[in-house]
């Protein structure tokens, strides 16, 4: 039931959670909410509509919205991300199984980039559930790269960045570089979330730690 005893769309709600679960770990547009949800429907259904069921979905926990970081400087908003309570729910909505482990990612290697979208929802989604933490995204603004997350606490804030694979370059940790460089962001340090135990980085102000470990500091 939703506001006021009104009764909800059982067919929108599906459509919407069913989308979510296709693009967790990433940041839908309005766009592409829109042209999905009425393409299955065959309905012209409103971003209004849709970002209120969103909400409801978020706080039911099944998924979580992170929402993009604003400074003084930086108002422009940005889409939020989402990431999803357990990933065994998305299996079973879509009839796909991802494998999370070294040696199943090994031998279904095409599934790789699909596990790291699914490996930063675990992240978002874990990150979210520690009290009193507050976790956005940092989406890329002009010449400053993508962070996956960044955390906030007290006046400090730490990106995280979650490469979810075997090899990792220099490139892949230039969003934490570049946050960590620019001081009025103030980040001490930043974390990498690995698939592996070994280093992903040599940077003295990275570090790495597998999102196995991670999900055990609780």
């Amino acid at each position: 039931m939703g506001p006021r005893g009104q009764k909800r769309d059982e067919h929108l709600l599906e459509e919407v959670f069913r989308l979510a679960c296709r693009c967790v770990g990433q940041s839908p547009s309005q766009a592409l909410y829109l042209d999905e949800i009425r393409r299955a429907m065959n309905a012209n259904i409103g971003w209004q509509r849709v970002f209120a069921y969103l909400k409801f979905l978020d706080g039911t926990l099944l998924l979580r919205l992170i929402e993009p970081l604003e400074l003084k400087l930086k108002r422009r908003r940005g889409a939020s991300k989402l990431c999803l309570c357990d990933h065994a729910l998305r299996a079973a909505w879509l009839q796909e199984v991802v494998p999370l482990t070294p040696e199943g990612l090994e031998r279904s290697p095409h599934l790789s980039d699909l596990a790291g979208h699914i490996a930063e929802s675990v992240t978002g989604y874990f990150l979210r559930s520690i009290i009193n933490l507050d976790v956005a995204h940092f989406p890329e603004r002009g010449a400053e790269p993508e962070v996956d997350f960044v955390l906030t606490v007290g006046e400090q804030r730490i990106p995280v960045e979650v490469k979810y694979r075997r090899r990792i370059d220099y490139r892949d940790t230039q969003g934490l570089r570049a946050f960590i460089e620019k001081a009025h962001y103030n980040a001490p340090f930043g974390i990498l979330v690995t698939l592996m135990d070994e280093p992903g980085s040599d940077d003295p102000r990275i570090v790495s730690l597998p999102l196995s470990t991670l999900l055990l500091m609780r």
